[in-house]
C-alpha cells in the first residue's frame, strides 16, 4: 500500500465501533464496488448480485450472483476465481433441483494488461443427461458415487480456454471434457455422503490446474432488509444474514498464476464473468455481467441495469455518471442525517473502476467495472474481514476473497471512508453462517433438501432409507413399509405408491420418516 493511501486509511486501522446502518451499505457496496464502472451487475434484493435487473430476475439459470478471485491460500503461485449462478436456491426445492442452463456459456473473462478487452476467456458449457424418464425422480436411491445409476439426472461439461489478441480470437483449446459435476445436495437419506461427491467432482486438468462445477453453499453474507426502506428506516431490521441456508451453483477453477498474469512486472489482472443464452435464432445473446459486488444492485439505476448486464467493459465510460454521482449517499443523508461526500466521486472511480494506484491499477488502464487483482501481493496468514480499509491488501477491493465483507467494505467508502469521512458503517452481519473449505474450491457444502425438523417422535439416528429400482424398502425403527412400484410401471402407479409411503408414515406413532426426493 503506498504512503498515500495508508494515510487514508489509518484512521481504520485502531478499535471500531460497530454501526448497524441499512443495507444501502449493500448498495452502497454496489455503488462501490461497481462505481468503479457504471451500474454493475445483476443483484436486487439477495447477495451482491442475486436477482439485481429486470431481466435476468425472470432467468435464474443464468444470473450471476457472485464473483471471486484470489492468490490461493494453500497452493502457492497460483489464482483461484469462484462464480456463482442461481440465487435463492432453496435446498429442499425438488423433484426439480438446480441445474446449469444446456443453452448457456458461462465465461470468466481476464483482462491482464488493463486496456478492458479479453486476454482469456474460460468458457463452461453444460449437458443435462437423464437415466431413466420414466421416473419423476432426482435419484432412484442412495447416491454414494457421481457414476451411481441411482442419479438418475445429472450433467457433464466442458471447459473451453479462448487466448485473444484486441479483441478477436488467436486460439481455441479444450481444456476440460465430458466431466460430471457435482449434484444437488437432495438429502441425508439420499446423499448420506455428500462430501465425498463434492472431492470426485474436483478434477485436475492440464496445466496443472483444477475445475469444478456443483451446488454450494451461498459464501455471500448480508442482511438485506436494506431494500425495506434501509433496514426498516430506523435501523431496527439489521444483524440477521438473510442468504443463511440457501444455496447456489458454483463454477471455480484454480490456475498458475504466470498463465494469466502478462509478466511479473504487470501482475495486475482485471475479472469478469458473464452469461450467453442461446435465443430462438440460434445464436447466443449476453444477459448477465458481473465483476465488483453490488454494482449493478445498487449504483445503476432501473434504466440502466439491463444495457449493463448486456454491456462489455470496454464501454462503461457510458456508466460513468452512475459512479461519480452515485444515489446511495443521498438516499442515507435524507434518512440517516449523514452527510453525504461532495460530487463528483472521483475516489470511487479510483477504486472501482481503474483501482487504486499503487495497489491494483495496471499502467495505462482504461476505466471499467473488472475485479482487479494485484497477483504479486501474497495471501496473509491471518485475512482481515475489512480487506485493504483495514490495512489487509490481499482483501477487496483488490481482488475478492470469501471471507471479505464487502457489503461493510463499500458502504464505508461510498460514505468517504477514503476523502476524510471515517466511518463504521456495516450492516452487523460480519462472517457467513458457515466455514469455507481449506482448500479448492474452498466454498462449504451446500445445505442439505433434509435440513430442518424431524417428524414427531424421530430421532436423527433412526434407520436409513433405500428406494432401489423396482422396489425400495424404507426402514426406520419399528416401522417397515414396503413400496411396490414396477420400475416400467406408469407415473400414476409410482405416485399412488408414493403416496401410500407418506400416509403410512403419518399415521404410524414410531419411525416416522420425512421423505424429500
Amino acid at each position: 500500500m503506498t504512503a498515500d493511501i495508508r494515510s487514508k486509511l489509518n484512521p481504520l486501522l485502531g478499535g471500531r465501533r460497530r454501526v448497524a446502518l441499512f443495507t444501502a451499505g449493500a448498495l452502497a457496496a454496489g455503488g462501490i464496488a461497481t462505481a468503479g464502472v457504471a451500474a454493475l451487475q445483476p443483484g436486487t434484493a439477495a447477495a451482491s448480485s442475486h436477482r439485481e435487473a429486470p431481466l435476468i430476475s425472470g432467468q435464474p439459470q443464468f444470473d450471476n450472483t457472485d464473483l471471486y478471485a484470489f492468490q490461493s491460500p494453500d497452493k502457492k503461485d497460483t489464482t483461484t476465481i469462484v462464480a456463482n449462478y442461481i440465487p435463492f436456491e432453496d435446498p429442499a426445492g425438488g423433484p426439480n433441483f438446480y441445474q446449469f442452463s444446456d443453452q448457456a456459456q458461462y465465461d470468466i473473462h481476464i483482462d491482464n494488461d488493463g486496456d478492458a478487452r479479453d486476454d482469456y476467456i474460460y468458457r463452461w458449457t453444460f449437458k443435462t443427461h437423464i437415466r431413466n424418464k420414466k421416473s419423476f425422480l432426482y435419484n432412484t436411491g442412495v447416491v454414494t458415487s457421481l457414476d451411481d445409476p441411482d442419479l438418475n439426472v445429472f450433467q457433464t461439461y466442458d471447459v473451453d480456454l479462448f487466448k485473444l489478441k484486441k479483441g478477436y480470437v488467436e486460439k481455441k483449446t479444450r481444456i476440460a471434457k465430458n466431466i460430471t459435476a457435482a449434484p444437488s445436495n437432495v438429502g441425508k437419506a439420499s446423499m448420506p455422503y455428500y462430501s465425498t461427491l463434492r472431492k470426485q467432482a474436483i478434477k485436475g486438468i492440464s496445466g496443472e490446474s483444477s475445475v469444478f462445477a456443483g451446488q454450494a453453499d451461498d459464501p455471500f453474507f448480508a442482511d438485506l432488509r436494506v431494500f425495506d426502506l434501509l433496514y426498516g428506516g430506523d435501523l431496527s431490521e439489521v444483524g440477521d444474514d438473510t442468504l443463511k441456508g440457501y444455496n447456489v451453483n458454483t463454477l471455480a477453477i484454480q490456475v498458475p498464476t504466470k498463465y494469466i498474469r502478462e509478466s511479473s512486472k504487470q501482475p495486475i489482472i482485471g475479472i469478469h464473468a458473464t452469461t450467453q443464452r442461446l435465443n430462438s435464432s440460434g445464436h447466443y445473446v449476453q444477459v448477465s455481467r458481473l465483476g465488483n459486488p453490488l454494482v449493478n444492485e445498487v449504483v445503476n439505476p432501473l434504466k440502466d441495469k439491463d444495457k449493463f448486464n448486456a454491456s462489455d467493459p470496454y464501454d462503461d465510460g457510458q456508466f460513468l455518471k452512475n459512479v461519480t454521482n452515485p444515489e446511495l449517499p443521498k438516499l442515507i443523508e435524507g434518512i440517516f442525517k449523514i452527510k453525504a461526500p461532495s460530487e463528483p466521486r472521483k475516489d470511487l472511480v479510483s477504486v472501482f473502476l481503474t483501482g487504486v494506484k499503487g495497489l491494483n491499477q495496471p499502467p495505462y488502464v482504461r476505466a471499467a467495472e473488472e475485479l482487479r487483482l494485484n497477483t504479486s501481493i501474497k495471501p496473509t496468514a491471518k485475512p482481515k474481514r475489512l480487506g485493504v480499509l483495514d490495512g489487509d491488501n490481499q482483501g477487496f477491493p483488490n481482488g475478492r476473497r470469501l471471507t471479505d465483507d464487502v457489503l461493510d467494505i463499500s458502504l464505508q467508502a461510498v460514505e468517504g471512508e477514503l476523502v476524510g469521512s471515517p466511518n463504521d458503517l456495516g450492516d452487523a452481519v460480519d462472517a457467513n453462517d458457515k466455514s469455507f473449505e481449506k482448500h479448492f474450491p474452498y466454498v462449504a457444502n451446500p445445505a442439505a433438501g433434509s435440513d430442518g425438523p424431524l417428524a414427531k417422535g424421530v430421532s436423527t439416528k433412526s434407520g436409513t432409507n433405500v428406494l432401489n429400482g423396482g422396489a425400495g424398502l424404507i426402514s426406520g425403527d419399528d416401522n417397515t413399509v414396503l413400496i411396490a412400484s414396477g420400475i416400467s410401471g406408469a407415473a400414476g402407479v409410482a405416485l399412488i405408491a408414493g403416496g401410500l409411503v407418506w400416509w403410512r408414515s403419518r399415521r404410524s406413532p414410531r419411525g416416522r420418516r420425512a421423505l424429500r426426493y
